[in-house]
């Protein structure tokens, strides 16, 4: 890999992305464009493609040749009341299962092109009828198990779905009376097995009901021939549940997924250590959510393994053992809480180990930030103390990757130390079909940033005027606005929107990014998160939740602001473990529920907040000025976090209105 070199004083910088062009300034209400951005293997021209690669089905059939007796998918049992060890089967086996499902499904009526649902956590059926859609140009639209009846109602009318595949834990959310979208379709399809209640209730609506094994017979009864889709078919309809509004159908060919796994090859094959058929992934993130989707395309392709967790993200740790991945993939929430349980571990060593493991870290990380590898930084200190963080997580972990929202430097730098492998960061979006931007594994440089344009990708910043972000100030800060082989087509039968997003060619992300010296990009904002208060002050409410959540007694937090208001306020959800500890410092007992009711917890968490800011700077009006505390962590709420954990404001609102709005009378009676 050839790098571009920048010499200044006497300082010698890498730089990761090539630069195209130079922009051009804002004129007639147009704003200012930054210069394009590109991956360095694409400065000139984008490389050709797989030349045998030109669909999702042709991935995938093409590693069912090759790897036949390869661990395809693996899951895991109750044996005796306990989860049993994780069970496979080949390529061969998923195949073979492929071609069965896919005959079922055209014995059924779907012709090429209807659009089949898939609804329930991941598992290896799921997988299948994906697969089964793929090799008979059907159109797989996933339903998304963390929403409830609502919006599968919604997506099931909209797609104009005829057939779902179901998990046996949401057939009575797919069957309830208020799903009425649910009268339209022809078949339902369970994992496993109906109970006979629900095969009732289906014939009473008019549905066929068939058990897992029922239809792999009617498969092999009644043999189909494939019918292969085009580059530019449709490979899915994934519906984005964003933080608003109804869901939004994004569509993506196989075309699209197809460049995707082209340029993973040529991006990875540039570093030494290569990914292999031994490689192991554990499948927890949603696959009705793009990064696991795409991680999982890219597996499967490389003819290597994908392990899915039993069910209960609480208990993902006893996966991890079970299965010892080589691949961890999660959002930042999930890598927030192993920080936290490292951090926990590190307050109840002795004095001694403490102070050594923090001279480790130190110097380990001296040695990082000075160009040497993380595996040769210093091999005495993983032996001595990061081994065991390595172990925690199976112990065979080769990489970690964190997507789907910003990661805080600071955990990051620390799991880039401590964890023993590469940890990097990436952005996408489902509209670019998954990964837009990666990092470069061992590059300290890129801490705290999301890496380059991906091969197929293009990326420019465009100014936004109302919160003075420009591509031309120093640094260059704009709206991430993309192109490339790997964006959508457009939104399911929604020209407006899709008219709105795209323009120029260009996709307008909504996420504000900073170009680095390296050329690397970083995001720091959220245009669509930007709020004006009363007095006229802009406010990115995102940035100040970033700001907030590293204080150690919060869990969690929404910050929120009205227009009509001058002053901030917020629903803080406690940690219950330092608040337990607080209590026991100050003489407070109870249950936690007890203890956030407590007016000395609101008052010492708000004081920790106050000191979070003036640490970082916030402005008096960035400050939150009252805050709710709510024991339930926002995600055992039902409705009001994304698939990938991000923040649904309309339906926080909502929820808490009541509290906000007593929230805003007693600040105005303080004044």
């Amino acid at each position: 890999m050839v790098y571009v070199f920048t010499f200044s004083n006497n300082i010698t910088m890498k730089k990761f992305s090539a630069q195209i062009g130079s922009g051009r300034d804002g004129h007639d209400g147009n704003p200012a464009v930054g210069p394009i951005y590109r991956n360095l293997l694409s400065k000139n021209e984008f490389p050709p493609p797989h030349p045998d690669l030109s669909t999702a089905w042709d991935s995938f059939r093409l590693s069912a040749e090759k790897h036949k007796g390869n661990k395809m998918l693996g899951w895991r049992e109750m044996v005796d009341g306990k989860w049993g060890p994780y069970i496979w089967k080949t390529y061969k086996d998923v195949h073979d299962e492929v071609l069965h499902i896919g005959s079922a499904l055209r014995a059924c009526g779907a012709h090429p092109g209807a659009k089949i649902g898939i609804y329930g956590a991941n598992c290896p059926q799921w997988i299948m009828a994906m697969e089964a859609c793929n090799a008979h140009s059907l159109i797989c639209v996933p339903l998304y198990d963390t929403l409830g009846a609502g919006a599968i109602d919604y997506i099931i009318d909209h797609a104009e779905i005829d057939y779902v595949f179901v998990h046996p834990l949401k057939v009575k959310e797919l069957l309830n009376p208020d799903c009425s979208s649910t009268k339209r379709l022809k078949s339902i399809i369970c994992f496993t097995s109906f109970t006979e209640e629900a095969i009732q209730e289906a014939g009473n609506a008019g549905i066929e009901a068939y058990s897992w094994n029922q239809f792999l017979h009617m498969g092999k009864e009644n043999p189909s021939e494939t019918a292969p889709p085009q580059p530019i078919n449709i490979c899915t309809i994934m519906y984005t549940s964003g933080t608003c509004g109804d869901p939004k159908g994004v569509v993506l060919t196989h075309e699209n997924m197809a460049m995707f796994i082209s340029g993973m090859n040529v991006f990875m094959d540039q570093f030494e250590d290569k990914m292999t058929v031994d490689d192991v992934y554990l499948s927890f993130l949603p696959l009705a959510h793009i990064l696991d989707r795409v991680i999982e395309e890219y597996f499967f392709h490389k003819g290597a393994s994908v392990g899915f967790f039993h069910g209960n993200v609480k208990e993902i740790s006893e996966d991890l053992m079970e299965l010892k991945p080589t691949f961890f993939a999660g959002v930042p929430k999930v890598f927030d809480r192993v920080y936290e349980g490292i951090q926990k571990a590190i307050e109840d060593l002795i004095p001694r180990r403490r102070k050594i493991f923090h001279l480790l870290y130190k110097y380990k990380l001296f040695w990082m930030n000075r160009g040497y590898v993380n595996k040769h930084a210093s091999p005495l200190a993983d032996f001595l103390a990061f081994r065991k963080v390595k172990n925690k997580l199976g112990g065979r972990v080769r990489l970690m990757v964190s997507g789907a929202a910003p990661w805080s430097e600071e955990v990051e730098e620390f799991l880039r130390v401590t964890c023993c492998c590469y940890v990097l960061q990436g952005y996408g979006l489902t509209e670019t079909c998954g990964l837009s931007t990666i990092c470069f594994p061992d590059e300290m440089s890129m801490v705290g940033a999301v890496g380059v344009p991906s091969l197929y990708t293009e990326l420019r910043l465009e100014e936004v005027p109302e919160m003075g972000y420009h591509p031309f100030s120093d640094p260059p800060r704009g709206e991430i606005c993309l192109r490339g082989k790997t964006l959508f087509s457009g939104y399911y039968k929604n020209p407006e929107l899709t008219t709105e997003s795209i323009r120029d060619g260009w996709f307008h992300s909504g996420d504000i990014g900073e170009m680095l010296p390296n050329g690397a990009i970083k995001i720091i904002d959220r245009k669509k998160n930007l709020i004006k208060l009363s007095q006229g002050e802009y406010v990115a409410l995102e940035y100040l939740e970033k700001v907030y959540i590293i204080t150690p007694i919060i869990e969690d937090i929404w910050v929120y602001g009205d227009s009509f208001k001058s002053m901030l306020v917020a629903v803080v959800v406690p940690n219950e473990e330092n608040t337990k500890k607080w209590a026991d410092q100050n003489g407070y007992k109870g249950t936690f529920t007890d203890l956030c009711s407590l007016k000395e917890l609101r008052t010492h968490i708000f004081s920790e907040l106050t000191i979070a800011g003036e640490r970082n700077k916030l402005r008096g009006f960035e400050q939150v000025k009252g805050i709710v505390l709510e024991p339930q962590t926002f995600e055992l709420i039902p409705g009001l976090l994304t698939p990938t954990m991000k923040k649904r404001r309309d339906k926080m609102l909502k929820h808490y209105q009541e509290e906000i709005d007593d929230l805003y009378c007693n600040l105005a009676k303080w004044k």
